[in-house]
């Protein structure tokens, strides 16, 4: 019965917590402190803390933390397919609609035409990302205040991806030993 519940809730927040991971929370929490009482407030917080560092999507982790905590590896098992559900559903219902038109007119100027703005999105978002970096959350941007080790790894980055062809996830590593390295040596 417990492993029902724990399908059922997590399928419903799968199904509504439309906006992504920190969407999810409110409705978690109602799930396992208000409904089934599953959780204490104070476990929810940790919950919440732990399914936020940990990699991969809040819901899916708070699915995974909430069913080992109530029925072991089996809950957490349920209670992340609950919640992965509702996707797996859509997207798979997505990408047959996709393939069986995709040649068709319409479908793919509507494509095309959303490629811009997706791009656009991208970035948006590594320039917002590369601002947070160089200059820090101030929110201004001031040549006195460029931090210039982030900006020289950002550079170094870019021109090994782009001239030298090197695998992206070898740079990603890279990048993240010696921002670990920088940062030890004080640098960062």
């Amino acid at each position: 019965m417990i492993l029902l519940q724990l399908f059922i809730s997590f399928l419903q927040i799968g199904l509504f917590s439309v906006g992504g991971g920190y969407a999810a929370i409110p409705l978690i929490r109602n799930q396992t402190v208000d409904i089934h009482r599953w959780l204490t407030p104070e476990q929810f917080m940790d919950l919440a803390a732990i399914a936020e560092m940990t990699p991969g999507p809040i819901a899916v982790n708070g699915a995974t933390f909430v069913g080992l905590r109530i029925a072991g590896i089996p809950g957490a098992a349920i209670a992340t397919l609950g919640c992965i559900t509702p996707s797996l559903i859509i997207v798979s219902l997505l990408a047959y609609i996709y393939r069986k038109y995709k040649e068709m007119p319409l479908l793919r100027s509507t494509l095309a035409s959303l490629r811009p703005a997706v791009v656009a999105l991208i970035f948006s978002a590594g320039v917002n990302m590369l601002i947070e970096i160089v200059f820090g959350s101030r929110g201004r941007i001031a040549f006195a205040g460029i931090r210039w080790a982030p900006l020289i790894l950002f550079i170094a980055a870019f021109v090994v991806l782009r001239k030298c062809k090197w695998n992206p996830i070898l740079v990603i590593g890279l990048c993240g030993v010696l921002g670990l390295c920088l940062g030890a040596a004080g640098v960062l």
